[in-house]
């Protein structure tokens, strides 16, 4: 099990499961941009590796935009790299100067490439100059690990972070659109940054994570939960989900949109996009002495008509 950031409590532990799609029995939780299709390839569209080459930094070795500068042999580096060098040539270690290659970026501006993400689908050409800002909205570009907590820095397509949370993180896999969890801590004192177990749902050929997270809304403890699509924005807004939470013959109940997994889960949390429940509240939801947290948590999610 990955081990908790410096924001949380590693609380996750394997929980007991009752599938709940046909009897809605409760499951105990225990702590624990562009399109690429107007830019085919083109044939006859190659750039030898040697010109990509010299539009490589020698600092950073990412690619050079303008201004390109240059040594007085003739040594290229980026703008971004010329601070970091103390204005020395990091090749032949030369005063720089104020010397921009003029020839290299006329170059650049006659080159037309592939994306990136071109082994994830994307099929696209683009002008160098305009290839960094397709990547940045590429449709087919990877996502991260949706798994909180953790830091996790894999990435991936859907698939393979599908398989990734279920092989690496031993997450819990359920099928079905509607589910009943109640989620358990002893000490609900401590309530401080805590995570439970992530739990992902297919349904409607796609997947969906529910988080479930105790942190401090300025001096006050609170639990929040949500639902986040693992796909893009523009795919998410075709869903929403509703979250019910109560006892003692009260509810509090929450309508939203997933939002993307290309939003962080801290980012969700932080802009409070969930079902909010002060801690004395969800003790009193829990019922009995209010000494243990036993918050049942039940919900749906749909598809926009």
């Amino acid at each position: 099990m990955a081990s908790g950031g410096p924001y949380f409590d590693d609380l996750r532990s394997k929980p007991e499961v009752i599938d709940p799609p046909q009897n809605e029995d409760m499951m105990d939780i225990r702590e624990t941009v562009d399109d690429p299709a107007q830019n085919e390839l083109k044939p006859n569209v190659a750039v030898s590796s040697s010109v990509r080459d010299l539009l490589e930094c020698p600092v950073c070795l990412n690619a050079m935009y303008p201004p390109i500068h240059q040594c007085s042999n003739g040594h290229t580096l980026c703008s971004g790299c010329k601070p970091r060098v103390h204005n020395r040539c990091p090749t032949c270690r030369h005063e720089l100067g104020n010397i921009r290659c003029l020839a290299l970026e006329k170059v650049a501006a006659s080159l037309e490439l592939p994306c990136k993400y071109q082994s994830y689908g994307c099929i696209g050409i683009y002008p160098y100059y305009s290839k960094v800002k397709h990547e940045s909205q590429c449709v087919y570009r990877p996502y991260s690990c949706p798994y909180a907590g953790s830091e996790c820095s894999v990435v991936g397509d859907i698939p393979y972070l599908v398989a990734h949370l279920k092989d690496d993180h031993k997450v819990d896999m359920h099928s079905g659109s509607t589910f009943n969890h109640r989620y358990v801590k002893s000490n609900p004192q401590e309530v401080e940054n805590a995570t439970w177990m992530l739990t992902v749902f297919s349904c409607f050929g796609q997947y969906f994570c529910l988080h479930f997270e105790a942190f401090q809304l300025g001096m006050a403890p609170v639990y929040i939960a949500f639902l986040r699509f693992m796909g893009d924005d523009n795919d998410a807004k075709n869903y929403s989900y509703r979250l019910e939470v109560g006892g003692n013959g009260r509810k509090m109940v929450w309508q939203g949109v997933p939002r993307s997994i290309r939003d962080s889960h801290r980012k969700v949390r932080d802009s409070f996009d969930g079902l909010i429940i002060q801690r004395n509240m969800a003790l009193f939801f829990s019922g009995g002495d209010r000494k243990e947290l036993k918050l049942r948590v039940t919900g749906r999610i749909w598809k926009e008509q």
